[in-house]
């Protein structure tokens, strides 16, 4: 019995490489051989090459145990249950890689920075709290650990401008404080075989006199989506528009993911608008918040604002299903794959694999969607130079209060799971893309046909537009969790639109006052400004060049422009 157990003992411990004593090219080379394969950007030598330079590098560490967390996500669950085994074979270092909801990695990141408590190793957390790191300064600041403290484990061929997210996880002060490990946009989604069937198109052009087409406005959106609400498809009565609208912490994603910047609030700038954001936040001339309610020159309760909230709430009682209404954010993500809506103007690529799987109503019989994404359609008040979306780039982030062995060994961890060796293959498997190198991978060329647009989006030029929350955001957790509240009063009625946004922008004011008050940012924190009315600060802004915050424009229906998808999609190539 004893015997038998040894050897079982010793079989699993041969089969893991667990301990440095297995650790080692042979477990690099039987991963390569039986992970990677021919899925990766670099030559099976070039592989090789960055494998011995981990296994080198790792000596030092070798035994150790580390953990690092990451939100729910496919992309994660594959590093958590492949790459972090893998890697312990391969390096000797134990990581555990927790999966756990979002909310629960911005409570746990929140208490490490309070306590100074070291919770976690590494964390993979939204490049959203860029501000909150790059003014709190408990963050590692990326740049100059991997010139100093971190370049005996900073890889040589990490490539760091192959990230197409890297300005997004860099501060005011131009350095780095995180890297992205996985990132997804919200695009517009629609049924590309009821746009393109003959009856469809002749019936929409008849009633609105112009072509049935992928939305550049707020204005054809809302004709779309009142054409197809009620309209009968093989044999089903369809929806022109999916939302969500249930009081719940997921409904402020729904508006701080860059939904007021789609209306057009804030400033011209990529990634953020500045001096004002896609908050609604003003900064100074040093990046100091100085107001985010329109009396301070801020845009959040703004008419571009007001008029993101209006519409929001129009389109989801006019031509969603009835039960969107009390749906949160999980539960309203899989109904398009159902087969009864045509289009949503806010759809996250996240769901790509999901709404892309065989046997689905939306897919057909030879595996190729029956929809397509493009870029989202903007709001009456929106100008070209400002952003156009958002882009969520959940992104390493080591924290000071980590001691310095363990913040090696999981960089180490963080750039093997972000490598050009493995980045393709797990870019195969959670389609969230972070290189550029990537995305013009011949095996995306291949697949692309069965993504819906997904990978023509990610190659073209109006990537850019679509960005996380940015550097104007002193302190994300506190002020996002006011938004969901404030809103959800918009959602259930109790709240015009006006009274929702007058009062969460006093919110985040109050937040901005406490944090000056506090002195706890330096003089990169809070400094608020005086109070005058939207025209002074409209006059103000237009002075010197700006556009936040805007007035009222008379006619917030504009005239409705559509375009071509394919003619779209060749567009980009040229």
């Amino acid at each position: 019995m004893r015997r038998q157990f040894l050897t079982s003992t010793t079989a699993l411990v041969l089969l893991l490489g667990a301990g440095h004593a297995y650790a080692g090219m042979d477990e690099a080379k039987a991963f390569l051989d039986k992970e990677i394969g021919p899925l990766s950007t670099l030559s099976r030598a070039d592989q090789e090459k960055e494998m011995q330079w981990f296994i080198d590098a790792a000596k030092p560490f070798a035994g150790m145990d580390i953990k690092v967390v990451s939100e729910t996500l496919t992309t994660h669950q594959y590093e958590s249950q492949v790459l972090a085994p893998a890697f312990t074979a391969i390096t000797g270092i134990k990581v555990t890689h927790d999966v756990i909801q979002e909310g629960d990695v911005v409570e746990k990141i929140q208490t490490q920075m309070q306590t100074g408590q070291n919770l976690y190793d590494g964390w993979v957390n939204d490049s959203d709290l860029i501000g909150t790191h790059w003014r709190y300064q408990q963050a590692r600041n990326l740049t100059d650990w991997m010139a100093g403290e971190g370049k005996d484990v900073t890889d040589p061929m990490l490539d760091v401008d192959d990230f197409i997210g890297k300005s997004f996880t860099t501060a005011p002060d131009g350095k780095l404080y995180q890297l992205p490990d996985q990132q997804f946009a919200n695009l517009y989604w629609f049924r590309y075989d009821w746009f393109n069937d003959p009856k469809n198109k002749a019936d929409f052009k008849a009633k609105y006199g112009y072509d049935l087409g992928v939305p550049v406005n707020w204005s054809a959106y809302e004709d779309i989506a009142a054409f197809f609400t009620g309209r009968e498809i093989d044999g089903k009565k369809v929806y022109g528009h999916m939302d969500y609208g249930k009081k719940d912490p997921s409904l402020g994603w729904r508006f701080t993911d860059a939904w007021l910047s789609m209306a057009g609030n804030g400033d011209k700038g990529i990634p953020n608008g500045k001096p004002v954001d896609e908050w609604g936040i003003k900064v100074d001339e040093n990046s100091r918040p100085v107001g985010s309610c329109a009396a301070r020159g801020g845009d959040t309760n703004a008419p571009a604002s007001v008029y993101a909230i209006q519409k929001y709430l129009d389109w989801l009682k006019a031509y969603a299903p009835p039960e969107a209404q009390g749906m949160t954010f999980s539960e309203s993500g899989p109904v398009p794959s159902q087969g009864n809506i045509a289009q949503q103007i806010f759809w996250y690529t996240a769901f790509t694999a999901d709404m892309a799987k065989p046997g689905l109503p939306v897919v057909n019989a030879d595996g190729t969607p029956k929809w397509r994404v493009a870029p989202s359609p903007h709001g009456v008040y929106w100008k070209d130079g400002m952003k156009l979306g958002y882009q969520d780039a959940g992104s390493w982030t080591l924290l000071k209060s980590t001691p310095t062995d363990r913040a090696k060994a999981a960089w180490l961890y963080a750039q093997f799971v972000v490598s050009k060796t493995v980045d393709v293959k797990k870019s195969q498997v959670g389609l969230t893309f972070i290189r550029d190198s990537t995305i013009h991978d011949k095996s995306f060329t291949e697949r692309a046909p069965k993504l819906g647009g997904l990978i023509e989006f990610y190659r073209s030029p109006a990537r850019v537009q679509w960005t996380p929350t940015g550097t104007n955001v002193p302190d994300y957790p506190k002020l996002a969790q006011l938004w969901w509240q404030n809103i959800g009063d918009a959602s259930s009625g109790a709240k015009s639109p006006q009274e929702a946004m007058d009062s969460l922008c006093a919110d985040q004011e109050k937040v901005l006052e406490r944090l000056e008050k506090a002195g706890v940012q330096g003089d990169i924190g809070p400094k608020m400004a005086e109070e005058h009315d939207l025209d002074y600060w409209n006059k103000d802004a237009v002075s010197k060049g700006n556009l936040a915050p805007q007035l009222k424009v008379e006619n917030e229906k504009d005239k409705p422009i559509t375009v071509n998808y394919d003619e779209l999609v060749k567009s980009w190539q040229k």
